[in-house]
């Protein structure tokens, strides 16, 4: 771990790095503390690392980009990998706080609204968090995975508080989890194709979760009960509003209703009485006639 007491070496590179005069006339700069030196190159790397794939990014960017010499970065950082993970844990915790949302409204609206938050981090970190989310980076690591680890347990926790199941079942909680990976390798796909606007993808990941919650409901006779007031609480232009009036108008192709009805009613089965008949039928059809 870096001392928190500059060495005299580092002390010689951040006052080269940032003199205390600029130009005659200017005012002194401010020299900046350990620590907001640190955070300062923890921003300047994530910014970079948002823009540009881990490995494209050296730590002479880095150094260049706050203003410091090298020797300085490596004053605070053993090395781009050690910077890489705290810029990453930043952004996660940032991430995270984007799935808080006040308990108000109906759920599918404050998902619509976390989601809204989550691909706008998404568009504006999209190569660092691609390269990361893909596993492809020379930079990923146990300890960039456990940020994200970190992350998709504050979305299914915060999620799972949005539902207000007191004891959510093994099958609610997976559901949650897939539905999490789900919106994880759309987004990436959406980075790299942008072939339907931002708040199209924004509903469309909002209606699967509710598809896959409604899925699960009818597994789970408990959530069934539970999603009952999951929709009185809806609204008509709402995301789930939105979703069903869809799903009504496909029922309206021709065809479409009668074959789901037609499932619906499940195989049909043989009762005693006909099994008996059936058989009846079935010993005269095969008599020898008179």
């Amino acid at each position: 771990m870096a001392s928190r007491t500059p060495s005299p070496t580092a002390d010689r590179a951040e006052r080269t790095a940032a003199p205390d005069r600029g130009a005659a006339g200017e005012r002194p700069r401010r020299r900046l503390s350990v620590d907001e030196r640190r955070e300062q190159l923890i921003a300047v790397a994530l910014e970079l690392f948002s823009r540009r794939p881990p490995e494209e990014v050296s730590i002479d960017d880095i150094a260049a980009a706050a203003g410091a010499s090298r020797p300085l970065v490596y004053h605070y950082f053993p090395g781009k990998q050690a910077l890489y993970e705290a810029s990453l844990r930043r952004a996660g915790r940032e991430l995270s706080a984007r799935f808080e949302e006040p308990m108000e409204g109906p759920l599918s609206e404050r998902l619509y609204r976390v989601m809204g938050r989550y691909l706008d981090f998404v568009q504006s970190h999209g190569p660092g968090f691609a390269a990361l989310l893909r596993g492809g980076s020379v930079a990923a690591s146990a300890g960039t995975s456990a940020v994200i680890d970190e992350v998709r347990r504050a979305a299914h926790d915060q999620i799972l508080t949005h539902l207000a199941i007191p004891a959510p079942s093994p099958g609610l909680r997976l559901t949650v989890r897939a539905w999490i990976a789900n919106a994880e390798i759309t987004s990436l796909e959406w980075l790299a194709e942008r072939s339907v606007p931002l708040e199209e993808l924004q509903l469309h990941l909002v209606q699967e979760f509710v598809a896959s919650l409604t899925l699960t409901a009818a597994r789970e006779p408990a959530l069934a009960a539970e999603l009952a007031s999951f929709f009185a609480d809806e609204r008509p232009d709402g995301p789930t509003g939105r979703l069903v009036q869809d799903l009504a108008g496909l029922f309206a192709v021709p065809g479409i209703l009668d074959a789901v009805t037609a499932l619906a009613a499940g195989p049909q089965t043989v009762g005693p009485v006909d099994e008996a008949s059936a058989q009846a039928t079935e010993g005269t059809a095969g008599a020898p006639a008179e």
